[in-house]
Protein backbone atom coordinates (compact mmCIF):
# COMPACT_ATOMS: atom_id res chain seq x y z
CA UNK A 1 0.00 0.00 0.00
CA UNK A 2 2.63 2.78 0.95
CA UNK A 3 4.68 1.71 -2.40
CA UNK A 4 1.11 2.28 -4.18
CA UNK A 5 0.29 6.08 -2.32
CA UNK A 6 4.00 6.91 -2.88
CA UNK A 7 4.32 6.45 -6.68
CA UNK A 8 0.92 8.16 -6.97
CA UNK A 9 1.67 10.84 -4.98
CA UNK A 10 5.24 11.28 -6.76
CA UNK A 11 3.04 10.82 -10.19
CA UNK A 12 0.51 13.63 -9.38
CA UNK A 13 3.58 16.27 -8.50
CA UNK A 14 4.33 15.98 -12.05
CA UNK A 15 0.97 16.66 -13.27
CA UNK A 16 0.36 19.50 -11.11
CA UNK A 17 3.42 21.28 -12.25
CA UNK A 18 2.30 21.06 -15.78
CA UNK A 19 -1.30 22.36 -14.67
CA UNK A 20 0.37 25.13 -12.53
CA UNK A 21 2.96 25.74 -15.88
CA UNK A 22 -0.44 26.01 -18.57
CA UNK A 23 -2.09 27.92 -15.58
CA UNK A 24 0.37 30.50 -15.19
CA UNK A 25 0.98 30.71 -18.67
CA UNK A 26 -2.49 31.22 -19.34
CA UNK A 27 -2.91 34.43 -16.70
CA UNK A 28 -0.16 35.64 -17.67
CA UNK A 29 -0.42 35.87 -21.37
CA UNK A 30 -4.65 36.86 -20.35
CA UNK A 31 -3.42 39.66 -18.61
CA UNK A 32 -0.77 41.17 -20.53
CA UNK A 33 -2.56 40.82 -23.89
CA UNK A 34 -6.18 42.12 -21.66
CA UNK A 35 -7.63 38.86 -22.82
CA UNK A 36 -11.25 38.08 -21.67
CA UNK A 37 -11.62 35.27 -19.24
CA UNK A 38 -12.41 32.19 -21.13
CA UNK A 39 -13.74 28.63 -20.31
CA UNK A 40 -9.99 26.94 -20.92
CA UNK A 41 -8.92 29.78 -17.84
CA UNK A 42 -11.47 28.59 -15.47
CA UNK A 43 -10.78 24.62 -16.41
CA UNK A 44 -7.37 25.23 -15.66
CA UNK A 45 -8.04 26.44 -12.25
CA UNK A 46 -10.61 23.90 -11.70
CA UNK A 47 -7.74 21.05 -12.74
CA UNK A 48 -5.39 22.30 -10.66
CA UNK A 49 -7.54 22.55 -7.87
CA UNK A 50 -8.60 19.06 -8.20
CA UNK A 51 -5.31 17.53 -8.65
CA UNK A 52 -3.71 19.56 -5.95
CA UNK A 53 -6.87 18.47 -3.27
CA UNK A 54 -6.02 14.63 -4.97
CA UNK A 55 -2.26 15.13 -4.38
CA UNK A 56 -3.25 16.72 -0.36
CA UNK A 57 -5.50 13.93 0.12
CA UNK A 58 -2.71 11.25 -0.63
CA UNK A 59 -0.36 12.91 0.56
CA UNK A 60 -2.09 13.07 4.43
CA UNK A 61 -2.43 9.50 4.18
CA UNK A 62 0.96 8.51 3.62
CA UNK A 63 1.91 11.34 6.37
CA UNK A 64 -0.63 10.30 9.26
CA UNK A 65 -1.04 6.50 8.41
CA UNK A 66 1.25 4.73 5.92
CA UNK A 67 5.01 6.35 5.58
CA UNK A 68 7.38 4.95 7.73
CA UNK A 69 9.37 7.58 7.74
CA UNK A 70 6.90 9.68 9.36
CA UNK A 71 6.32 6.75 11.90
CA UNK A 72 10.09 7.29 12.53
CA UNK A 73 9.82 10.60 13.15
CA UNK A 74 6.86 10.65 15.11
CA UNK A 75 8.51 7.78 17.60
CA UNK A 76 10.93 10.26 18.68
CA UNK A 77 10.17 13.56 17.53
CA UNK A 78 13.20 15.18 19.41
CA UNK A 79 15.82 13.09 17.25
CA UNK A 80 13.92 13.94 14.01
CA UNK A 81 14.14 17.23 14.47
CA UNK A 82 18.16 17.11 14.98
CA UNK A 83 17.49 14.85 11.06
CA UNK A 84 16.84 16.91 8.54
CA UNK A 85 15.53 14.08 6.38
CA UNK A 86 13.34 13.08 9.27
CA UNK A 87 12.39 17.14 9.73
CA UNK A 88 11.96 17.80 6.26
CA UNK A 89 9.14 15.12 6.05
CA UNK A 90 8.22 15.49 9.88
CA UNK A 91 7.29 19.28 9.53
CA UNK A 92 8.77 21.35 6.26
CA UNK A 93 7.23 19.65 3.65
CA UNK A 94 3.80 19.55 4.94
CA UNK A 95 4.03 22.95 6.37
CA UNK A 96 4.96 24.44 2.76
CA UNK A 97 2.67 22.28 1.04
CA UNK A 98 -0.87 22.89 3.39
CA UNK A 99 0.36 27.00 3.02
CA UNK A 100 0.85 26.61 -0.79
CA UNK A 101 -2.91 24.59 -0.98
CA UNK A 102 -4.40 27.26 0.44
CA UNK A 103 -2.69 29.78 -1.28
CA UNK A 104 -4.03 28.62 -4.46
CA UNK A 105 -7.37 27.86 -3.01
CA UNK A 106 -7.34 31.70 -2.00
CA UNK A 107 -6.33 32.74 -5.71
CA UNK A 108 -8.90 30.55 -7.27
CA UNK A 109 -11.76 31.75 -5.35
CA UNK A 110 -10.51 35.99 -5.40
CA UNK A 111 -10.46 34.92 -9.38
CA UNK A 112 -14.37 33.79 -9.43
CA UNK A 113 -15.28 36.67 -7.48
CA UNK A 114 -13.57 39.01 -9.90
CA UNK A 115 -15.71 41.12 -12.30
CA UNK A 116 -12.94 42.14 -14.76
CA UNK A 117 -11.22 39.98 -16.93
CA UNK A 118 -7.91 41.41 -16.32
CA UNK A 119 -8.02 41.10 -12.91
CA UNK A 120 -9.00 37.30 -12.64
CA UNK A 121 -5.84 36.45 -15.07
CA UNK A 122 -3.29 39.32 -12.25
CA UNK A 123 -5.23 37.37 -9.50
CA UNK A 124 -4.55 33.96 -10.98
CA UNK A 125 -0.93 35.07 -11.86
CA UNK A 126 0.19 36.13 -8.44
CA UNK A 127 -1.10 33.56 -6.44
CA UNK A 128 -0.75 30.21 -8.89
CA UNK A 129 2.57 31.61 -8.74
CA UNK A 130 3.48 31.63 -5.25
CA UNK A 131 1.54 28.57 -4.57
CA UNK A 132 3.92 27.27 -7.36
CA UNK A 133 7.02 28.69 -5.21
CA UNK A 134 5.89 26.80 -2.33
CA UNK A 135 5.29 23.99 -4.15
CA UNK A 136 8.58 23.77 -5.40
CA UNK A 137 10.62 24.87 -2.19
CA UNK A 138 8.50 21.70 -0.56
CA UNK A 139 9.08 18.86 -3.10
CA UNK A 140 12.05 16.70 -2.13
CA UNK A 141 13.97 17.01 -5.19
CA UNK A 142 17.23 14.71 -4.19
CA UNK A 143 15.79 12.88 -0.90
CA UNK A 144 15.67 9.57 -1.30
CA UNK A 145 12.89 8.60 1.24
Amino acid sequence: MYNGLLHTHNLLRWIILIVFAVSIILAFSGWLGKHKWKKRDKTAGLLLMVFIDLQFFTGIILYLFVSPVTKTAFSNFGAAMRNADLRFFAVEHIFLMVIALVVMHIGRAKSIKATASWKKHRVVLIYYTVSLILVLAAIPWERGL
